[in-house]
């Protein structure tokens, strides 16, 4: 069977409770999803499996429970990122 590329994008403010999926998709959407995030800067962090289970959140929804130390872990990847831009 193919796999096909599948795509979430996380937003999470710092007084949230828990970060928010504002898309997801696989496929075309997902190639477009990644597209935009490259054209607008926007940290990507692959990982298969992390993506999987993001993708069957809703749109608009926090993220579930079982989800926030996987999660966590990408938030501060692209956190350590972002200090390395602000650096330059």
């Amino acid at each position: 069977m193919i796999q096909r590329k599948k795509a979430a994008v996380l937003k999470y403010e710092l007084n949230s409770e828990a970060p928010i999926i504002t898309a997801s998709g696989m496929g075309h959407i997902a190639d477009k999803i990644i597209e935009r995030a490259e054209e607008n800067n926007v940290p990507i962090v692959y990982n298969k499996e992390l993506t999987e289970l993001l993708c069957n959140v809703d749109v608009g929804d926090e993220i579930p429970t079982e989800l926030y130390e996987a999660v966590a872990h990408v938030i501060a990847f692209v956190t350590d990122l972002d200090k390395g831009y602000s650096k330059k």
